[in-house]
């Protein structure tokens, strides 16, 4: 399975694209539909229209990185959000359930301990 740092952020686009699109294509939505920078070296994650392809962008230091995946049967579960949030932010472990079929968003989660925010 992919493995990256815990400093990388993941961003998904919650809006299809075309996964025809290729590199640069893929760098320009990320700059003008997410306003991110695509060479942060965040992960981001589109999905086509009917549901049942992703592909991942990310920058690794020297180049672009395209992670492709189709699926034979079925739809990947995408969460469903406002039509004003071009992107929701996952963790790797909801990454990782989303490109098996996992319903992440409905998966029970126990309690947690979170750092209060300082500032």
């Amino acid at each position: 399975m992919l493995n990256f740092p815990p400093s990388v952020r993941i961003w998904l686009a919650t809006a299809p694209v075309d996964l025809r699109r290729s590199f640069d294509r893929l760098a320009a939505e990320v700059r003008e539909q997410l306003h991110n920078d695509p060479l942060s070296g965040h992960i981001f994650v589109f999905k086509n229209k009917r549901g049942d392809r992703v592909k991942l962008l990310y920058w690794d230091e020297d180049g672009y990185v395209i992670v492709y995946k189709r699926l034979e049967m079925g739809v990947f579960p995408w969460p469903a959000v406002t039509a004003e949030q071009p992107s929701v932010a996952l963790r790797a472990t909801e990454l990782a359930m989303l490109l098996d079929g996992i319903d992440w968003s409905k998966a029970p989660r126990g309690r947690r301990y979170h750092r209060p925010a300082t500032g």
